[in-house]
């Protein structure tokens, strides 16, 4: 016994050394993860080297003089087991650049939450990122990522929300996706993904699923993913579930001379003989239109020959586009304004609402103003018209076809027209014919909110800082709320952000297009701009105010998030049912990400933004009744504007005193 115990002790250079040995290699072979530092000073570290890697520019105000990392901006801290860690790193839209080394996110062991969106770092996801094993939400997207997805992201066991998009990821969708048992969220859309999708993927939590606009994924849509929405694999070549049924192979070409069954196609001279026959049927068609049109115009006058002589020896008018919103209308060179109606004869006439203009016009002048278009949407089309000299500037809205009558139609114009306030464009005059119905405002705006939201890319939002959007926000609320006071029954119908004009200056705005849907007697709810639209609300003619109140709260919730509503752009593009989308943000206790990335981190009005956002989600609340007023939402604004604009004065003094000194 007492020999034996001696041989485990051993003097040195004795038996030991083989166990020390076994030992130095056994944590050798120990995952790299188990090596790395565990504590704040290892955090610390960690986040210097990573900013020495990624801001080339000084761009972070972190200073490595303080006393603790959980200071710097983008940084939180929690207390851990182990510790106060570092649980979150939030850096949107910072201009980080670069590529990310080892030792750097690896080393956040405590981390939780993960923001890295909106900005320029290149090369492959961390492959130590499986270190991060607290990890709860990660969002990568808008970077310049490359390669697959490293095998360490398939360890993050309590990973629930995963936004990869619009990187330049390479490789399939994975099977080990199935390893992440907690995701609800996986976004992989506008990357270079290829392949199949494996067939056995399951991710019993997964709720929101995107890889569209990856062009190489090919192959059926897996069962457990055939719930999802067709958008969410829009730009694949992938089919079944939401989508077209796959084809396993193409039908065969029919034989020379006739199909498989032996029977002859149309010879080449039958298919002239048809064509033919077409043509003349179309224009016996015309014929008779033509016929019909002459009868309906005044005697001794051809149709048309009032419209030919408003322009009889002018030029034809260069339109010139104008794109406030993200509608693409193409060129013409024949007077935009110029409507039909003038066939039904010279006694109708613009009807001035209140008193005559300074400089007057009459139809004929505004018919031959230089326009340009500025705005298309579900109800008409709207120009901006230039009148000879260069002046009057108006903005002419142009209906489409509706059904109301001439008396019914100049009582609603006449009520539009008698109101008056400084954030909306004043109706000066409107005409109503069989076929064309006018409406004529001042012109007031140089874009539409929807424009400078999404058009501009993050380089346009980013010139919108939080001051700028609350004073846009007030100066629409004003508006609104001036429509609301006029009595219970009145309502705008129409609010997004495409019907909110934005001023040169960017710091106010006017509400344009009130009581349009209920003037053009719409019944149907367009579905542009639906993602506007309160639940509650089935006739666009009868739209409550509370349902306003709805309307406007999303238009908050895009100024803070600076995401489009579903359905507000042509081509859908980023659309999202805004309200659900930021409750499920919030929800998960990430509420910063619902932040546009340009005024995520603005220093002092944090607490502003999360007002803010508060009001925005109490406006869009499901049930009608526990909407606030527009009375309520413009006062609550008005002192969330004051107390950013005594911050900001604040800020400013405080910096010119720190320079100064």
């Amino acid at each position: 016994m007492a020999m034996a115990m001696a041989r485990q002790r051993g003097p040195a250079g004795g038996v030991a050394v083989p166990f020390m040995m076994a030992a130095l290699l056994l944590a050798a072979a120990l995952p790299a993860r188990v090596v790395v530092a565990q504590d704040l000073a290892g955090d610390r570290a960690a986040l210097l080297a990573l900013r020495g890697a990624l801001d080339r520019g000084n761009i972070l105000p972190w200073d490595a003089t303080a006393p603790t990392p959980c200071v710097w901006r983008g940084v939180g801290c929690a207390q851990t087991p182990t510790g106060t860690r570092v649980t979150e790193l939030r850096l949107p839209g910072k201009r980080l650049a670069g590529t990310i080394p080892p030792g750097t996110l690896g080393n956040l062991t405590a981390l939780q939450k993960l923001s890295l969106r909106h900005n320029t770092i290149t090369g492959a996801i961390p492959a130590d990122i499986g270190n991060c094993g607290e990890l709860r939400a990660m969002n990568l997207t808008d970077n310049q990522f490359t390669g697959p997805v490293p095998d360490g992201f398939f360890s993050l066991a309590v990973l629930r929300r995963a936004d990869l998009a619009l990187n330049r990821l390479t490789g399939g969708v994975s099977q080990d996706f199935n390893r992440l048992k907690q995701l609800d969220t996986l976004f992989l859309q506008s990357n270079d993904l290829a392949g199949a999708l494996p067939a056995g993927l399951y991710l019993p939590n997964l709720k929101r699923f995107n890889v569209s606009f990856n062009a190489g994924l090919t192959g059926p849509v897996p069962a457990s993913l055939s719930r999802m929405p067709a958008t969410a694999f829009l730009g694949t070549a992938l089919c079944d579930g939401p989508l077209a049924a796959c084809t396993n192979s193409t039908p065969p070409a029919p034989p020379p001379g006739g199909d498989d069954n032996g029977r002859r196609g149309l010879s080449r001279w039958a298919i002239v003989g048809i064509i033919v026959a077409a043509a003349f049927l179309l224009l016996l068609l015309m014929g008779l239109v033509a016929c019909l049109r002459r009868r309906q115009a005044p005697a001794g006058r051809p149709a048309g020959g009032a419209a030919a002589n408003v322009h009889e020896g002018a030029a034809p008018l260069t339109v010139t586009v104008a794109r406030t919103d993200r509608d693409a209308v193409k060129q013409s060179h024949a007077p935009p304004i110029a409507p039909v109606m003038i066939r039904e004869g010279g006694n109708k006439k613009l009807v001035f609402l209140g008193s005559a203009p300074e400089r007057p016009y009459d139809l004929e002048t505004l018919l031959r103003a230089s326009a340009e278009v500025i705005g298309k949407g579900a109800l008409g089309t709207t120009y901006r018209a230039t009148l000879d000299g260069g002046d009057p500037v108006l903005a002419v809205k142009r209906l489409r076809e509706m059904h109301l009558s001439e008396d019914e139609f100049r009582d609603k114009a006449a009520a539009l027209g008698a109101l008056h306030h400084d954030n909306l464009p004043r109706l000066r005059a409107f005409f109503y014919s069989r076929e064309e119905k006018l409406l004529v405002y001042d012109f007031v705006g140089a874009g539409s909110l929807s424009a400078l939201l999404h058009d501009g890319g993050a380089e346009g939002r980013a010139e919108l800082d939080f001051t700028a959007r609350a004073r846009i926000a007030l100066a629409a609320a004003r508006g609104v709320a001036f429509i609301h006071r006029g009595g219970s029954r009145l309502s705008h119908g129409s609010i997004k952000s495409s019907n909110i004009v934005v001023t040169a200056t960017r710091d106010g705005a006017y509400v344009s297009d009130y009581g349009v849907a209920e003037l053009a007697g719409a019944a149907a709810l367009p579905r542009r701009g639906a993602g506007y639209h309160a639940p509650e609300v089935t006739d666009a003619r009868a739209v409550p105010q509370s349902a306003d109140v709805y309307s406007f709260g999303v238009v908050v919730l895009e100024l803070l998030s600076g995401r489009a509503p579903a359905h507000a752009l042509p081509d859908g593009a980023d659309g999202v049912d805004l309200p659900r989308w930021v409750r499920s943000v919030v929800q998960e206790e990430w509420t910063s990400e619902v932040f546009d990335a340009a005024i995520a981190n603005e220093p002092r009005v944090e607490g502003e933004m999360m007002r803010l956002l508060q009001l925005g989600m109490e406006c869009t609340e499901q049930r009608p009744d526990r909407r606030p007023t527009m009375a309520q939402v413009e006062a609550r604004i008005q002192r969330i504007v004051e107390d950013a604009c005594r911050k900001a004065d604040f800020s400013s003094t405080d910096g010119s005193r720190s320079v100064s000194a």
